[in-house]
This record gives C-alpha cells, sequence and structure tokens, in this order.
C-alpha cells in the first residue's frame, strides 16, 4: 500500500490539547460493518451499542512518568531521556530514548533529575539506547517522584501549565495497574468508574491483558510502502484468565470487543502465536484475518501511522475514510484525549 493512501488534512484545532471535565462525556461515533452505518452518540450510552454477554478487554498498564532532562557528565551537554522498559533487574538495565547533541559513547554517565537518577550508557548508537543504573533505589520509584509523565508531542505543555499537575491523573486509565508504559492506551480513557459499574450491570463483563505502550506507538510511517515499516515491539501479557474469558464469550455468542488498539495487538499476538506472553513486533496492515476479536473501541488516530493502518484493516479504507470525513465535518476531537470510535 502506498503511504500516500494513509494521508488526510485535520484541522489543527481538532487536536484535543486537554481532556474534558468528566471522562465519558466525550462524543462516540457508531461504526456498523457489514451496513456501514454512522451512528453519532455519546460515550457515556455506549452501553446501548454493547449486549449482555459481550467481554471488553482493557489494557492495564499504567503510565510511568518516564521522561527526564539532564546532562552528560563527560561535557555538560542537555538532554532527554525516555524510560522505555526495563530489560533486566540486576544489574538494572532499561531500554531508553536519548535525545542530545552529539554522539555519546558507551561508558558515558548521565546525570537526571537535578541529581536524582544517575545512569551509564551501554554499547549501542542511535536514539533508542540502552543504560544501566547506578542508583542504589529502584529506577522506578525514582521516576515516579522525579519523572515527567511523556505525553504526545501533539499536546503542547510548558513548565508551568497548570494542566500538568490535571495530567498526572487523566493521562491514565481508572483501572491502571501496571507502571510499564511510556505511552497511555488512550482508548481507555474514555471509562469512568461509574460508567464501569453500569456496565458491569449489563451483563457487560471486563478482563485485562498488558501491554507495554511505547512512543513508538506515535512514530509515523516513512516508507513510500508501508509494509517496509520497520515497526516497533511492545512486550504484552494476556492472562489465562483472560484468554478463558474471551474463549467462553464467544461460545455463548457474545462478542470480544478491545478497548484500544494496543489490546488488541495483544490479544492477536496471543493468539495467533500461542504464546500468552513475549515481545511482539506484530504489524497489522489491510487485508488482515483478525482472530480474536469482533469489535474495536479506539480513538482517532493521524495520518500516516501504523495505528491508523491497523483500524483501517478492521474496516476497510472506504468506510474508515467516511467515518474520518464525518467526524472533521462535525468537529470531533482527535487523538489521545480525543472522542471514540466504537466499531463493530
Amino acid at each position: 500500500m502506498d503511504l500516500a493512501e494513509l494521508d488526510f488534512e485535520l484541522p489543527p484545532e481538532l487536536v484535543a490539547q486537554q481532556p474534558l471535565s468528566e471522562r465519558s462525556a466525550s462524543r462516540l461515533l457508531v461504526v456498523e460493518r457489514q451496513t456501514g452505518t454512522l451512528t453519532h452518540s455519546h460515550f457515556n450510552d455506549i452501553g446501548a451499542w454493547l449486549r449482555p454477554g459481550d467481554l471488553l478487554v482493557a489494557n492495564d498498564a499504567r503510565v510511568l512518568p518516564a521522561r527526564t532532562h539532564g546532562t552528560r557528565c563527560a561535557t555538560g551537554g542537555k538532554l532527554e531521556l525516555v524510560f522505555l522498559h526495563r530489560l533486566t533487574e540486576t544489574p538494572e538495565t532499561w531500554e531508553v530514548m536519548l535525545r542530545t547533541r552529539g554522539k555519546p559513547q558507551a561508558g558515558e554517565e548521565l546525570e537526571l533529575c537535578q541529581g536524582a537518577l544517575r545512569v551509564r550508557l551501554l554499547e549501542g548508537s542511535g536514539r533508542v539506547r540502552q543504560v544501566q543504573s547506578l542508583c542504589s533505589e529502584p529506577l522506578a520509584e525514582l521516576l515516579e517522584r522525579h519523572g515527567e509523565l511523556p505525553l504526545p508531542p501533539y499536546i503542547q505543555r510548558s513548565s508551568t501549565d497548570p494542566r500538568a499537575s490535571l495530567d498526572r491523573e487523566r493521562y491514565q486509565t481508572v483501572y491502571a495497574d501496571k507502571p510499564v508504559a511510556a505511552a497511555a492506551p488512550t482508548a481507555g480513557l474514555h471509562f469512568s468508574d461509574a460508567l464501569l459499574a453500569e456496565l458491569a450491570a449489563l451483563g457487560i463483563e471486563r478482563r485485562h491483558l498488558t501491554l507495554e505502550v511505547g512512543p513508538g506507538t506515535f512514530l509515523p510511517i516513512k516508507s513510500a510502502q508501508v509494509e517496509e515499516h520497520p515497526m516497533h515491539g511492545e512486550c504484552y501479557q494476556v492472562p489465562e484468565a483472560t484468554l478463558t474469558a474471551a474463549r467462553n464469550a464467544r461460545a455463548a455468542g457474545g462478542r470480544v470487543v478491545a478497548v484500544g488498539t494496543t489490546s488488541l495487538r495483544a490479544l492477536e499476538a496471543a493468539v495467533t502465536t500461542g504464546q500468552p506472553q513475549g515481545r511482539t513486533e506484530l504489524f497489522i496492515t489491510p487485508p488482515y484475518d483478525f482472530q480474536s476479536i469482533d469489535g474495536l473501541l479506539t480513538n482517532f488516530h493521524f495520518p500516516r501511522s501504523t495505528l491508523l493502518l491497523l483500524v483501517m484493516a478492521w474496516t476497510g479504507k472506504d468506510l474508515l475514510w467516511r467515518a474520518y470525513r464525518e467526524a472533521i465535518e462535525r468537529r470531533y476531537r482527535f487523538f489521545s484525549y480525543g472522542d471514540a470510535m466504537l466499531l463493530l
């Protein structure tokens, strides 16, 4: 597929810069794949589109305050370091994304968060590197105290922006549990505790899995042919209880609805490989034979993105573009803090 087929014009004012005052107050565009029907609704009415016996599968990854700033000890050069994934515990090593001038060499020490963290660069080159901790405490605990939330680059925040404190709560799902992600599974941001309780009372179950969302999820496709894009890898774990609930729901005539592209990616990786945990580089492009779901809840995505391509594989190109055109015409809010789509 040509990359140009993933382009669309988005007015910049439709990029949501902050969450709504209430989580479930967002709008919901319901897309019925078999009929092509588009229905404009609200997220707090999502129960009207689900049925008793349906199963929601959601990613319980919690966003770690993984962005840090500091200096190269040898040169004094400024840097930004985003912690992506812990590789080993003893010694504690992490995969990171490094932004700085020059070409830091293996063995260099980096001082972060005004001296609260200190790490040593390991072998490697480029922006994605590995570091070894020189701290006496686990880095995850230090990041919770001193790090910053790694908000997507399209959400504009200054260091004194009062919305930053709100982000600490609202750039997390209410069921976030495992502090392993460098980006939020944003489709789940719309659920409040009250709405989840309402859905449970309607007989709509929920189970969790974990996919360690990385910043690679935001990287645009640059290859002229999208299939040549080097897909980023992410670690996932799908509990047996979740897989069993999905099988039981389908056997009883219910539907499995993935809450977000991250949940879908983890489910497909587990079902197609038979491995309930591991690291996946699964790249879903049209055409694709989905094995694990009957519906998808998702936000509106970037042009030229792997997430847009995944959703296109589920809906088909023509229906997706029709839905996006109508969403833009009706001024839906886009991206992480934006509105949602339910694709059944």
